[in-house]
């Protein structure tokens, strides 16, 4: 039994989310095992991804790996999926992986980009990828809250899971900040990223950039451990996964 890579690329805004779930069968997860089960005659198929987006949210560069006895050839693999998926998932590419290689436990950086729109008409055809926000923002004043945030530190306060028993320490190794005159980019580059944690981020900077909050208060959110204490949850459509890298 073979071991697979393969990199998938969709549209979340009417799935809820990658990993299955008991009461629905519309995320990406089971959509993609139920045709790689039908492929394989009833088989089934566990697909594990790199990154459990959210609902609602995104990835151009999600990986995920699975386990398959077949005679077709990786490249038969991707064009049978491709012809049963709908039209919002997409695989890009399959590939024999080596045998112990595992799509989540094997990452070694994940790269998410969170688009704020600044331009209504600007927002036509992009709607559904971007947040369209009513304001001004100081993304001076949000570039320097960044700083308090990268490196290893103890994230609890952005996780969006209160009973969270696992470790939520985590390292934030870049967040870039660019701002033209339709829309402001956050990039976040980590090893790891709890549930809802990034939208965390974004919607405490958001706050930063509004005057809400001061910069430098991100290290006493960072300290306090307290979800309650950092700024709301940003939409989810706003947010897609961009990249996963592996040593």
């Amino acid at each position: 039994m073979a071991n697979y890579r393969m990199l998938v690329q969709y549209d979340g805004t009417r799935y809820n989310g990658w990993q299955k779930q008991g009461d629905t069968d519309n995320t990406i997860q089971q959509k993609l095992e139920a045709i790689l089960s039908r492929m394989t005659g009833g088989e089934a198929v566990d697909v594990h991804g790199a990154g459990r987006t959210d609902a609602g949210v995104h990835a151009r560069g999600q990986v995920a790996q699975f386990r398959l006895d077949t005679e077709k050839t990786p490249e038969e693999i991707k064009d049978y999926i491709n012809d049963y998926l709908p039209d919002d998932i997409g695989v890009t590419s399959v590939a024999v992986a080596a045998p112990r290689f595992h799509s989540r436990y094997n990452a070694s950086t994940k790269t998410y980009l969170y688009r704020i729109c600044k331009d209504k008409s600007f927002h036509v055809f992009d709607r559904k990828y971007m947040y369209l926000y009513r304001g001004e923002l100081d993304t001076a004043a949000m570039k320097v809250a960044t700083i308090f945030l990268r490196g290893e530190h103890d994230f609890r306060s952005f996780c969006g899971n209160p009973r969270m028993k696992k470790s939520t320490v985590r390292k934030l190794y870049a967040i870039h900040i660019t701002e033209n005159k339709h829309e402001i980019d956050l990039e976040f580059i980590g090893e790891g990223f709890l549930q809802y944690m990034v939208r965390i981020l974004v919607g405490t900077l958001i706050e930063v950039g509004e005057g809400k909050r001061d910069p430098s208060s991100m290290k006493e959110l960072l300290e306090a451990k307290d979800r309650n204490l950092a700024g709301p949850t940003a939409p989810a459509r706003g947010l897609t996964l961009m990249e996963v890298k592996y040593n």
